[in-house]
């Protein structure tokens, strides 16, 4: 009875921002669980785990010098961890900021509106793409297309040759040529337009990866989970279309099935209506 008098006493003082308080921290430590799942860090997690039973272990059994070393290591863990979950850490402050709410709060102060010159040149860009990769498909020639989106991908572009160029089949056939100077990399759209070419892309540490997919198919999913970006790539030794988003791989893509698909991907924010307004008043305007 003592123990349900303290009990009950102790739960009449939790106040309601105590309980958003719990909340919070309990979304929290499932969200980083959630973040860490399947990736190194779990590996990284447990030894910091077992470093905490050595220590309490260590303070049990009055282990001095064991158990004043150990406690220098968690004092400065806050840097620590800040070190050594630096990706995953990174990519949960992108995938915050990548998130559609807040986004689209911040959108009307941040970004200018996107008008008819935006949207033909994306939808050509978008044509342009997915008829070189039926043609590349044909020839076993590879390629890798970054369409950005939201997140601005200049550190990546800066790997690689400033083209700022109109898309064309012509152009991507060049690039992309075997034996051309920028084949061996990725071409980066921006704003319907090829910003550069030849760019180096991170590749994937996830591991339950694919053991048959190549250098080319990692990159273009490395980039996906590091930023919203749609990757094109066309498989050299099979020819295969696939798109890379959020980490995960669309294979075996025609022409209409890949234009489709990259409409509502990069064109999304726009209704049908919208495209179908803006693209006859910029055919008007030519």
């Amino acid at each position: 009875m003592e123990f349900f008098e303290n009990l009950w006493s102790i739960l009449k003082t939790i106040q309601l921002r105590d309980v958003i308080d719990i909340l919070a921290i309990a979304l929290l430590i499932f969200g980083i669980f959630r973040l860490i799942r399947e990736t190194r860090a779990v590996q990284l997690l447990k030894g910091i785990l077992l470093l905490l039973l050595i220590y309490f272990l260590a303070s049990t059994f009055n282990l001095v010098m064991l158990s004043s070393l150990l406690r220098v290591f968690f004092e400065a863990s806050v840097v620590i961890i800040a070190i050594i979950f630096q990706p995953e850490i990174r990519k949960a402050l992108e995938q915050m900021g990548r998130n559609n709410t807040w986004r689209r709060y911040f959108s009307a102060f941040t970004k200018p509106k996107k008008g008819d010159e935006w949207l033909n040149a994306v939808k050509k860009s978008i044509v342009d793409a997915a008829d070189t990769s039926v043609l590349f498909s044909r020839s076993r020639t590879g390629a890798l297309i970054v369409f950005e989106r939201e997140s601005m991908l200049s550190d990546i572009a800066a790997t690689g040759t400033v083209v700022n160029a109109e898309t064309s089949v012509a152009l991507f056939g060049n690039i992309f040529f075997n034996k051309a100077p920028l084949h061996d990399g990725a071409s980066i759209i921006r704003d319907g337009k090829l910003h550069a070419a030849g760019c180096i892309l991170p590749l994937t540490d996830n591991p339950n990866v694919d053991i048959n997919l190549g250098t080319r198919h990692r990159a273009a999913l490395g980039i996906s989970e590091q930023s919203d970006a749609v990757v094109l790539v066309v498989s050299e030794e099979t020819g295969v279309v696939s798109l890379a988003v959020g980490g995960a791989l669309e294979r075996d893509l025609n022409r209409e099935k890949l234009i489709k698909r990259l409409n509502e991907l990069l064109l999304s924010e726009y209704s049908e209506e919208d495209k179908s307004r803006l693209f006859k008043r910029g055919r008007n305007k030519q």
